[in-house]
């Protein structure tokens, strides 16, 4: 399976400014950035799983004829329960004879069978998904009946089947959680401060102009969460200053 690397008032300060930086760092929570096109992904710190996982590119489909019924596989990204039923009503045909899926965002799953025998369509999808190690993803099986019964285990083997022919056929990148985090800094070492988040490649700097008071000012930033220790040190170290962080 190609994978690619893919790059997701202070103390000191009144209590309204706090409360100020604390919407701010939540609401970036919410804030998540895809470019399929390119090997670059990042999501925000807040999805299930925060760190970095394992996700497919864009939609991928796989078809399998098994005992004269049309199998078709087709597996997608999603982000949430409500991406998923998106997805589904995308890509499910009122025509066939059922429409199986699973998803799996994080430690959230479903599965369903859409008619078939308990247990037979939805559960071995799901299985494909766990063993594939992908996380962020929908795949949904389409079947067309061609007059001959598979049985239990003939109906496991072909759902299960198509579903991880489906996944190994799929391009995959990792995705990189960003963690919202705010430091105090003195107008004087705002310089220095950029310098260092600029060599971190971190994203969405923020500088909170009315939280100005003696001289400090509050800065915003989205970073890896591989980088947040790292960043911390390198901007203490070139500062020589005691500096206050914020990080959710």
């Amino acid at each position: 399976m190609p994978v690619a690397i893919a790059n997701a008032a202070a103390p000191s300060f009144r209590h309204f400014n706090k409360l100020k930086l604390n919407t701010r760092l939540s609401s970036s929570l919410g804030a998540v950035h895809r470019d399929k096109k390119d090997m670059v992904a990042t999501a925000s710190s807040s999805t299930p799983n925060a760190g970095a996982y394992t996700t497919i590119k864009e939609i991928v489909r796989f078809e399998k004829e098994i005992k004269k019924s049309k199998f078709i596989a087709i597996a997608g990204p999603v982000s949430s329960e409500q991406s998923a039923f998106s997805f589904l009503s995308q890509v499910r045909d009122p025509r066939a004879t059922h429409n199986c899926w699973a998803y799996q965002v994080g430690d959230q799953y479903r599965s369903n069978d859409d008619g078939e025998p308990s247990g037979t369509a939805g559960k071995p999808i799901h299985s494909a998904i766990v063993s594939s190690g992908i996380d962020r993803v929908m795949v949904v099986v389409i079947r067309y009946f061609g007059g001959i019964k598979l049985g239990t285990g003939g109906l496991v083997r072909a759902y299960g089947g198509v579903a991880s022919e489906c996944l190994k056929s799929a391009q995959t990148c990792v995705v990189k959680s960003k963690v919202p985090m705010g430091v105090e800094v003195p107008f004087d070492l705002l310089g220095v401060l950029y310098h260092q988040l600029q060599s971190f490649q971190v994203e969405d700097i923020k500088q909170d102009y009315d939280s100005g008071k003696d001289g400090i000012t509050m800065v915003t930033f989205k970073v890896d969460f591989d980088c947040v220790e790292k960043l911390e040190d390198a901007i203490k170290s070139n500062c020589s200053r005691e500096l206050v962080f914020y990080k959710r």
